[in-house]
């Protein structure tokens, strides 16, 4: 195998490794004892925080119904390398404590991948969350939900929107630091035109990052003939600080029910990046809380973070 091939072939892994140094979730696997292996750890540990942190926090609870003052439940879309407890740890329960029924799905795993998920073909992971939608509106007997979604989850509910019926599903879609319009990583993507073969080889091993790649033939068939369908609102949060999605202002989209938001324009001195505005900016939060409940919105400031 030539060594650039072997090189793009522990790419997942060099990101997965990355992805535990702020993943609260797997770092909790530092107590496990020594005989235990890695993979048993890193399950235990997501086991413990799913079942400690959900009970606790009031979300993912079939039972929840929404109440006339939230009437439509919440749906948290996680984004790569991410899953259904750790990317929410924050939001979710900033969320539950103001009155909303919120769930979060995982998605897109791949064979023999656990933990992290969000890595298999965006539209087969669109046609996932078009499943957990129906099961959340049985359940809670709402009539729409709204999607709230970080980086490829901010992206991805536009596919089930304008491909599987979503619109009709779905009131509003909040994008924080959204893949919309794909990402260039700094430029780096481009590097892959010098080595035959090697955007397929991405696409066989995490069909995910290919997709989202600036160009791919997933984001050429999305955003043809338009970013939004008609019916839903859309708001997208960005960070000028983002080192993921770049550029950032590739993350805004454009349409007449859209309100594209910089987080530096609420907040001067917020310094998030990608991972930060998802995991815990209370200042995003709060401008995500404006963007569910725009009847009762209040500034979103420097403040906010107190809130």
């Amino acid at each position: 195998m030539l060594p650039w091939k072997r090189a793009l072939g522990t790419l997942s892994a060099l990101l997965l490794a990355a992805t535990v140094t702020v993943t609260p979730a797997v770092a909790a696997t530092a107590s496990a004892s020594p005989a235990e292996s890695p993979s048993a750890s890193i399950s235990d540990s997501i086991s413990a925080v799913t079942a400690a942190a959900a009970p606790s926090s009031g979300w993912n609870d079939f039972s929840c119904k929404p109440s006339a003052a939230h009437p439509r439940p919440v749906v948290l879309v996680h984004g790569t390398f991410a899953n259904s407890v750790d990317n929410w740890l924050g939001l979710a329960p900033y969320l539950v404590k103001r009155g909303y029924c919120v769930f979060a799905l995982d998605h897109g795993q791949l064979p023999g991948v656990p933990v992290f998920y969000g890595l298999g073909p965006i539209d087969a992971s669109a046609a996932q969350l078009a499943t957990y939608v129906d099961r959340v509106l049985a359940a809670t007997g709402a009539a729409k939900v709204d999607i709230v979604g970080h980086s490829q989850g901010g992206m991805m509910p536009r596919y089930y929107l304008k491909f599987l019926g979503g619109a009709a599903k779905v009131n509003a879609l909040v994008g924080i630091a959204p893949s919309s319009h794909g990402t260039t990583l700094l430029g780096l993507t481009k590097l892959l035109a010098y080595f035959p073969g090697a955007k397929d080889l991405l696409s066989e091993k995490t069909p995910a990052l290919a997709d989202q790649i600036a160009g791919s033939a997933f984001l050429t068939k999305l955003n043809a003939g338009g970013d939004t369908v008609p019916g839903v609102r859309y708001t997208v949060i960005a960070t000028r600080y983002d080192e993921v999605v770049t550029p950032y202002r590739t993350q805004f989209l454009t349409g007449s029910e859209v309100r594209n938001v910089l987080l530096q324009d609420l907040c001067a001195v917020d310094l998030s990046e990608h991972a930060a505005i998802g995991l815990i900016d209370r200042i995003a939060f709060h401008e995500v809380a404006n963007a569910l409940d725009p009847a009762r919105a209040t500034p979103t400031t420097c403040l906010s973070v107190l809130g």
